[in-house]
C-alpha cells in the first residue's frame, strides 16, 4: 500500500459519508427533529466529550466497556466520548432542568462513537436522534413515546414498521427471592436462548409452578392481541400482575392512536434493556437489517425519583428503511451568466453550478461537472443533446 493510501485509510467501523448520502441523511434529520418539535420536544445539545464520572454513572454505567476515554490536559480529569446520548439528556433534566416543569419533553441529535461495533451495526459512529419524555410514571407517557416515534419514522417514509414490545422487570417480578444468583443466571441465559425446557428443568430451584409460568411466557410471544390473551390466561399475581396490567395499558392506548403499527410482544425479553425499569420496545422495518430504534422507561436521576421513557432512532438503519434520495437536477451556468438569472434558477428549486472560466464547449463542461442541464443563452438544454 503506497503512503497516499495509507494515509487515506480509516479506522474499523469508520467511514465518510460522501455526497449525496450526506445531504440526505442531514434532510431525514431535519424531518424527524421537526416531528418531535411539532409534539411538544424541545431540542437540546448536550457536547461530545463530558468528564468521565459524569457520562459513566446512572443509566450510562452500563456503557463503560463501550467509551472511548482521554486525558484532559487542562483539568488534568478523565474525559469520555459518548456512546450514547440518553445518560446527557437525563443529566440535563435533573440538574440544568430540574426546575422546569414536569413532564419535560426534550428531543436531540447527534454523533456517538463506541469502541466496538456489533454484527447487526458494525459501524462504531453514528448519529442518534431522540427523545425523552421526563417526569411523568403515567402509561399515556409510554404510549406517546411509541406513538410520536412511530409517526416521525412513517413520516420519512419507513414502509412495513413494527414494534416490539418488553417488559424486562417481568421475570424478577415472578422470581421475587426465588433462586440463588447461579440459578438466575441459568435461567437468564435459557430465557434469552427462548429455551423453555431449559427453564423447566429449573423447576426444583425456582419452584414447579413458577417455571412453568416462565415458560408460558415464552410461548406467549408474538402478535400482540394473540400476546394479551395468552398471558391474560396465567394469572399473574401481586407485582407481577402490576407490571404486566401497566403493558396492557400501554398497548391499548397505541393501539387506539396508531391503528397501522404492527405490535408484537416478548414478554420476557431482557438483552439490551439492562437499565430499563418498566415498557421497553424496539422498532423494526420489514427486509433492514438492524434495529431502527430502540426505548424504554428509566429512571433519570441518580436518586431514583424522577420516572422517564424515550425513544432513540439510529440513522445508520433508518436511512436503509426510506426511499432513496431523488437526485435534484443540476444545471451549468457559463462563466459570466447573470447573478440575477442564476438566483431565479436557484429560486426554482435547481441545482446551479456557476463556471468559474469560459469555455468553448459548455455543453461538456456540463457533463464533465455532472450536470443534467446547461444554460444556453437563457435557455435550459439537456446535456447531451448537442
Amino acid at each position: 500500500m503506497n503512503n497516499k493510501a495509507d494515509k487515506a485509510l480509516l479506522p474499523a467501523g469508520l467511514s465518510d459519508v460522501l455526497a449525496p448520502d450526506a445531504a440526505f441523511e442531514a434532510s431525514v434529520l431535519e424531518i424527524l427533529l421537526s416531528w418531535f418539535s411539532g409534539h411538544g420536544y424541545d431540542r437540546v445539545a448536550p457536547p461530545l466529550i463530558e468528564f468521565e464520572d459524569a457520562l459513566l454513572t446512572g443509566i450510562g454505567a452500563g456503557l463503560a466497556e463501550q467509551t472511548f476515554r482521554l486525558m484532559d490536559p487542562e483539568s488534568q480529569k478523565m474525559m469520555a466520548v459518548r456512546a450514547d446520548m440518553t445518560p446527557q439528556v437525563a443529566r440535563i433534566a435533573s440538574a440544568r432542568l430540574s426546575q422546569a416543569p414536569r413532564p419535560l419533553r426534550l428531543s436531540y441529535a447527534g454523533q456517538i462513537l463506541r469502541v466496538k461495533g456489533s454484527q447487526l451495526r458494525p459501524e462504531r459512529q453514528f448519529t442518534q436522534v431522540g427523545a425523552e419524555l421526563i417526569g411523568s410514571p403515567e402509561p399515556g407517557a409510554d404510549a406517546e413515546i411509541i406513538a410520536t416515534a412511530a409517526g416521525a419514522l412513517k413520516e420519512i417514509g419507513v414502509a412495513d414498521l413494527s414494534c416490539d414490545i418488553g417488559l424486562p422487570t417481568l421475570v424478577p417480578a415472578i422470581l421475587k427471592d426465588g433462586g440463588d444468583e447461579t440459578t438466575r443466571e441459568r435461567l437468564r441465559q435459557a430465557l434469552d436462548r427462548k429455551d423453555a425446557a431449559a427453564v423447566l428443568e429449573l423447576g426444583g430451584k425456582i419452584g414447579e409452578e413458577t417455571a412453568k409460568t416462565l415458560s408460558a411466557l415464552l410461548a406467549a410471544a408474538g402478535p400482540a392481541g394473540e400476546t394479551l390473551k395468552k398471558v391474560a390466561s396465567l394469572g399473574l399475581k401481586g407485582a407481577a400482575k402490576k407490571e404486566w396490567n401497566f403493558l396492557v395499558d400501554v398497548v391499548n392506548r397505541i393501539g387506539a392512536t396508531k391503528k397501522g403499527l404492527a405490535l408484537t410482544i416478548d414478554p420476557v425479553e431482557n438483552r439490551g434493556f439492562e437499565y430499563h425499569t418498566g415498557v421497553t420496545f424496539t422498532f423494526f422495518a420489514k427486509g433492514v437489517r438492524g434495529e431502527l430504534g430502540s426505548g424504554g422507561r428509566y429512571v433519570a436521576n441518580g436518586n431514583g425519583s424522577e420516572p422517564a421513557t424515550g425513544v432513540t432512532l439510529f440513522m445508520d438503519t433508518v436511512l436503509r428503511a426510506v426511499p432513496s434520495p431523488k437526485t435534484p437536477d443540476r444545471i451549468f451556468l457559463p462563466a459570466a451568466t447573470p447573478a440575477d438569472e442564476a438566483a431565479k434558477l436557484r429560486g426554482q428549486g435547481w441545482i446551479a453550478v456557476a463556471g468559474l472560466s469560459k469555455t468553448d464547449n459548455p455543453g461538456k463542461e456540463a457533463k464533465r461537472l455532472g450536470c443534467s442541464h446547461w444554460l444556453a443563452g437563457g435557455k435550459i438544454e439537456k446535456v447531451g443533446k448537442n
